[in-house]
C-alpha cells in the first residue's frame, strides 16, 4: 500500500458523509498535491476490489454521481430523500432477518448487501406545497 493510497484510503475512512471521486481528490490533494484523478479512480477500484470500501449510487439524486464508504460491519439500509439528498443510514433487525432469509431459501452464502430506499425526509414533507385534491 504506497502512501497515496494510505492518503486516499484514510480519506474515505474519516469521511462523516459519503464522498464522490472528487471530493476525495480534493481533500487528497490538499495532503499530498502529487494525487492525481487517475491516482484516486485506480485506488478506489483496488479497495473496492478488496472489499474496504463500498461504491454506492444513492438514488441517483445528483446523477450518474457514485459515492464512496468504509465497509461497515453491519450491513445497513441507505435512506435516501429525493428532494433534499439527505442520507440517513438505518441498521435493522428485520433487514438482517430478511438477508439470514434469503441465504436459506435461495441456498446462497450472502457477502455483500445493498439496499437503497428513496422517499422524502420530515423536512421536506414539511415544506412542501398542498397539493390540491389531497
Amino acid at each position: 500500500m504506497t502512501r497515496q493510497r494510505r492518503v486516499i484510503l484514510g480519506i474515505v475512512e474519516t469521511a462523516t458523509t459519503h464522498l464522490d471521486a472528487s471530493q476525495i481528490l480534493l481533500q487528497a490533494k490538499g495532503l499530498d498535491p502529487n494525487i492525481d484523478r487517475v491516482t484516486v479512480y485506480r485506488t478506489l477500484g483496488l479497495l473496492k476490489q478488496h472489499g474496504m470500501i463500498d461504491e454506492l449510487d444513492l438514488m441517483h439524486v445528483e446523477g450518474e454521481k457514485h459515492f464512496y464508504e468504509r465497509r461497515p460491519q453491519r450491513d445497513h439500509i441507505h435512506v435516501t430523500c429525493l428532494r433534499c439528498g439527505k442520507v440517513v443510514e438505518l441498521e435493522s433487525a428485520l433487514f438482517d432477518r430478511l438477508k439470514a432469509n434469503i441465504q436459506r431459501e435461495a441456498d446462497v452464502q450472502i457477502v455483500v448487501t445493498r439496499l437503497e430506499v428513496g422517499g422524502y425526509c420530515a423536512d421536506c414533507r414539511a415544506s412542501a406545497p398542498a397539493r390540491k385534491g389531497k
